[in-house]
């Protein structure tokens, strides 16, 4: 399975300690399976921190998510309740729960796979946390407006998973 990571760099080596905290879902090194999202990603970086946009690609073994060693939380393409919530938690920065299983702040999960959070997010917890919408709406307004999809990695051990195969300008 093919991966793709937008960026401004070439990234040879996943450094974990390089990744943001506050993502959708904890700390950790982002990928999809969709080549164009990655290329949109790209560019969006690039714009922001200067740079040429750059699609990162890897390529993951099929069965990875049949691996015994791997702690893997998989909410498929379907934005639900628990995701909302995990995705709500891992960008708090006021949530200090790490033991819930609704949160990766500490890294309890390898790997998180499902939907890209819309960028409004913020005003949309606010609105949600004062009590303006309810979480139906909040659930709503949280899907990113086109299919996506995004492949978190957590620890060195399922970095080691992720073969580099190529760099590519966008």
């Amino acid at each position: 399975m093919r991966l793709y990571h937008g960026s401004n760099i070439v990234i040879d080596n996943i450094n974990l300690a390089m990744c943001r905290p506050y993502k959708d879902f904890g700390r950790g090194f982002y990928l999809t399976d969709i080549e164009e999202q990655a290329k949109k990603m790209a560019i969006r970086v690039a714009k922001i921190y200067g740079k040429k946009p750059i699609v990162n690609v890897y390529e993951i073994a099929d069965n990875f998510k049949d691996l015994d060693n791997l702690k893997i939380k998989n909410f498929g393409i379907e934005t639900t309740e628990e995701w909302a919530k995990f995705v709500m938690n891992n960008r708090s920065r006021s949530f200090t729960d790490t033991k819930n299983t609704l949160c990766n702040k500490d890294n309890k999960y390898d790997i998180v796979i499902g939907p890209v959070a819309d960028d409004n997010m913020a005003l949309l917890f606010r609105q949600y946390e004062n009590e303006i919408i309810d979480f139906q709406t909040l659930l709503r307004g949280m899907i990113y407006k086109k299919t996506s999809s995004q492949y978190s990695f957590h620890t060195e051990n399922s970095v080691k998973l992720l073969g580099k195969v190529m760099s590519k300008d966008v």
